[in-house]
């Protein structure tokens, strides 16, 4: 039996890791409109700036959203989506709980270098050794809005 157990986990291990190879993204240019205001407008108004400032966090909310959706549905939904090696489901707010409680700091590490607890394990960048850290925590977030 633990013959069985060690090679079914090796097995998922190497799984884990041929799936959560990560596509090349295509190149993304920023957006002219972000760049366009301040090359044409060195000398904009000192009240104009903290407005400016304010929206730049909105944009890059959304990407960091569309980024963490994209992330999860790739690769944290092979364990997460049916709560494999004690994976924590989205939207599951008994699971999800006490692991937010713990703050996002915590959770970002755990993600990032993995974890193993009393309910189970989480290999770290999700087994998934190309992901960068801010995929790994977009990921992170995106599981989190779903749970809370």
């Amino acid at each position: 039996m633990k013959k069985t157990t060690l090679v079914l986990a090796l097995s998922f291990a190497a799984w884990l890791t041929a799936c959560g190879q990560k596509e090349e993204p295509a190149a993304q240019a920023p957006a002219p409109e972000a760049i366009a205001p301040a090359a044409e407008a060195p000398a904009a108004p000192a009240a104009e700036a903290p407005a400016a400032e304010a929206a730049a966090p909105a944009g890059g909310a959304v990407a960091s959203t569309e980024q963490g959706k994209s992330v999860f549905n790739k690769t944290c939904a092979l364990c997460h989506a049916a709560g494999v090696a004690g994976a924590p489901m989205p939207g599951n707010k008994d699971d999800w709980g006490p692991r937010i409680a713990q703050g996002m700091d915590t959770l970002y590490k755990h993600a990032l270098e993995g974890f193993t607890g009393a309910k189970g394990m989480m290999p770290a960048r999700g087994g998934a050794a190309t992901l960068s850290d801010d995929e790994v925590k977009a990921a992170v977030n995106h599981m989190v809005s779903l749970s809370q």
